[in-house]
């Protein structure tokens, strides 16, 4: 099946979307973690793409989006969000890795009625959501300039796929899902290296900008999954128990949550257990049926 590739213009920025499988299929919304691309998907897009119309896209600046015409902020994650759910044909199931699951927990709290229901993949979460001192927005121009300056003296051709492997060597079991020239025309790019590093920065001030909405929003009635991975190496047991338990509080946030634990598998799911995601999604649109049950 070909996908169909576009550059959408969303929210006065710029992003990279593929759009795969059958045009009346239930839509499912893709969102990466910290500086991921549009490919880290691709396992499981694959699997997902016979039955639902998958919208895979790269926030501004990472993949093969352009730069950034502003910083990254919840705020504008949602807005983009938004956009893509109502371009997408609303309301949709929104697939969230990582840092991008504060995203998609903001869209729906903010726009309920263009979220049908969540899957988030190993999602970031915090005890102590709080920046102590919010600079990401005057830093970013600072990323981008020395993601620029990576670019121009082509050190990002070394610096930008030589990170990409040590970070995957931690959080895969799989390796990458596409041809190394694939890889390096993304994170070769100094403006992936400026946008990683623009997105590190944001990453507490999102972090505590969520817990702020959780106090003033509600989280709706939807269909919920969260995704535990504990295989990840370095981490202790200590450490493993308060992500699991993050992770169990975060799926108790909808009366329809659920939280499914893979002791074994690292934190790069959507690459490694694609089969954990499809019946992740497959729980999601069996939910409404297990409600009827649960009411006649």
């Amino acid at each position: 099946m070909t996908p169909g590739i576009t550059l959408e213009n969303v929210d006065g920025e710029q992003v990279h979307l593929v759009t795969t499988g059958p045009a009346d299929g239930p839509p499912l919304l893709l969102s990466g973690g910290l500086g991921g691309a549009w490919f880290d998907w691709q396992p499981s897009v694959d699997l997902l793409a016979g039955r639902y119309r998958v919208f895979n896209f790269d926030r501004p600046g990472l993949g093969l989006s352009p730069m950034a015409a502003g910083p990254p902020s919840l705020r504008r994650e949602v807005r983009i969000l938004a956009a893509l759910a109502e371009l997408a044909g609303a309301p949709v199931t929104v697939l969230a890795h990582s840092m991008a699951g504060f995203h998609a927990e903001a869209l729906a709290r903010l726009h309920p009625e263009l979220v049908r229901g969540l899957v988030l993949v190993d999602p970031s979460c915090e005890r102590d959501p709080h920046a102590r001192v919010r600079l990401a927005g005057l830093l970013d121009p600072a990323a981008k300039a020395l993601g620029a300056a990576l670019g121009f003296t082509r050190l990002s051709k070394i610096v930008g796929p030589a990170g990409r492997r040590l970070v995957l060597r931690c959080t895969s079991d799989r390796g990458e899902p596409v041809p190394d020239e694939t890889v390096r025309s993304v994170y070769g790019r100094g403006t992936v290296l400026g946008t990683v590093l623009s997105e590190e920065l944001a990453y507490r001030e999102m972090a505590e900008d969520l817990d702020r909405l959780r106090e003033r929003q509600p989280f709706p009635a939807i269909p919920l999954v969260v995704l535990t991975a504990l295989g990840d190496p370095g981490q202790s047991e200590d450490e493993r128990e308060k992500w699991r338990e993050g992770h169990r509080l975060l799926a108790e946030m909808s009366p329809y949550g659920r939280q499914v634990v893979l002791p074994n598998a690292r934190h790069m799911l959507q690459m490694d257990r694609p089969e954990a995601i499809a019946d992740a999604v497959a729980q999601v649109f069996d939910a409404p049926r297990a409600r009827a049950r649960e009411d006649s």
